[in-house]
């Protein structure tokens, strides 16, 4: 494996193989040295750095388990995960990784002995912590051939900030498992920086979450920016709209490719590496891995799915309402067509039941993405007397559009033509932003909880 890490004013370093696994032994050296041992919890909130990766090789060779937090958690968010892990140590700036010589042998561990642990966004409720198997590193070798399409000698950007799955998989175990170069970029997402990063750095597999991937196709610099160098493209972590992938396809030839999968899953579908995307659709099934669709809800077969957790730390009520008899419950509701293609409607909790249909919020803020005057969409229910909810829609407007009574009008009976008429927003408003997760996912909680303030 090897690296190239960007800072912020986008400088590079390139860091070979024999060097990376240098600093790899050194820092378990230095691990060691200070009392971190097999089985040990060790807290990593490092930014996309040479030093997270030096780290989270080093834990994984020590035999350790790794947390990895996001950069903007806040003190007490920290405290909280130290006290309910039983965190024996806490490296949260560069300098705290230490260095020595002399690391001691790798231990023979099982596959099922506790590697990571991973808290999940909790867009609805408090982060869980799923605790994950070493079986997990080896076992996305599914997802990094199939789905992402990674080979040796690729340089492999996946733009995911640290302390979420996303990250582990795609930005380390990707390039570790597939023998390429991960690039780290240490800076914060603009879409026209980002598209001049892509020519210069050049990755052959770019993987980015499909909020960047759209605004990056709404940047004035896109129609200009070189993209050639990008072979294979995908995108995972909230619904990737069609007309993005039409974009990105018509404009640069790249195919953009859905995926799906949780912190405690790992990567379940997908639109595999090769096949064209029908846009809007998540894809199907990864090869081998079993799936149904009971009322409208996803759920996967849990002995076909290597990458499954363990369960959640000291919840053990929690990991039974999910995983039921064999079965992963993902909470999240999903369509299969007759090609076994998947589409997302949203989260179980977030349906919305208007007059006696059942509305997931996907299909709704699909239908108002479509529309050109539309960059970004979030659907939720409101309490209504007569129809128990109705369909309530924040926007946010693409560049140059206005936001009027009329406009509002306009996107209303665009959804009522795009989509079936009873799913149109007989409440919009216009919104700047937003609310999201640090993972990006849309916290349509948060707006229910703002609405009802109103």
């Amino acid at each position: 494996m090897r690296a190239l890490i960007v800072n912020e004013s986008g400088a590079q370093r390139a860091v070979g193989a024999a060097e990376l696994d240098e600093l790899t032994d050194r820092a378990a050296a230095g691990l060691a040295g200070s009392g971190v041992s097999v089985g040990d919890v060790v807290l990593v909130r490092l930014g996309k750095s040479l030093e997270w990766l030096v780290a989270m090789r080093a834990l994984w060779r020590l035999g350790a388990v790794s947390l990895p937090c996001p950069e903007l958690l806040t003190a007490s968010d920290l405290a909280d995960r130290v006290a309910r892990s039983g965190a024996v140590r806490t490296l949260l700036e560069p300098a705290d990784l230490p260095f020595a010589d002399a690391a001691p042998p790798a231990p023979a561990l099982a596959a099922d002995a506790p590697a990571f642990l991973l808290f999940t966004s909790g867009t609805e409720g408090g982060p869980k912590g799923a605790l994950h198997r070493r079986g997990y590193a080896d076992a996305n070798r599914l997802q990094t051939e199939r789905w992402m399409g990674a080979r040796p000698g690729d340089r492999v950007w996946c733009t995911a900030a640290t302390g979420w799955s996303k990250s582990l998989r795609n930005a380390w175990l990707a390039a570790e498992l597939a023998g390429a170069q991960t690039v780290l970029h240490a800076g914060r997402f603009d879409a026209a920086e980002r598209l001049e990063l892509i020519g210069v750095v050049a990755p052959d597999v770019l993987c980015m979450s499909p909020t960047e991937y759209r605004r990056c196709a709404a940047a004035g610099e896109f129609d200009s920016a070189d993209l050639s160098s990008v072979r294979e493209a995908v995108a995972a972590g909230e619904a990737l709209d069609a007309a993005t992938v039409e974009r990105w396809r018509e404009v640069h030839g790249i195919a953009v490719r859905d995926g799906y999968g949780q912190t405690e899953t790992g990567a379940v579908a997908g639109v595999l590496a090769g096949e064209q995307p029908v846009p809007g659709s998540l894809g199907r099934p990864l090869p081998g891995v079993g799936i149904h669709v009971a009322d409208g809800e996803l759920c996967v077969v849990a002995s076909t799915l290597p990458t499954l957790f363990i369960g959640y730390l000291d919840d053990s009520e929690a990991t039974g309402r999910s995983l039921q008899d064999g079965i992963w419950h993902t909470g999240d509701l999903v369509r299969q067509d007759a090609d076994g293609r998947l589409w997302y409607d949203g989260r179980r909790d977030d349906v919305i039941s208007s007059s006696g249909y059942r509305i997931g919020p996907g299909e709704v803020e699909s239908a108002l993405r479509s529309h050109p005057a539309v960059a970004e969409a979030a659907a939720v229910g409101l309490p209504d007397r007569d129809r128990g909810q109705i369909v309530h829609a924040d926007v946010v407007l693409a560049p140059g559009a206005v936001p009027s009574d009329e406009l509002a009008d306009r996107l209303r009976t665009h959804v009522r033509e795009a989509t079936a008429p009873y799913k149109y927003p007989r409440s919009l408003r216009f919104v700047e932003e937003l609310p999201r997760t640090t993972t990006g996912k849309v916290r349509r909680a948060a707006i229910r909880a703002d609405l009802a303030r109103d």
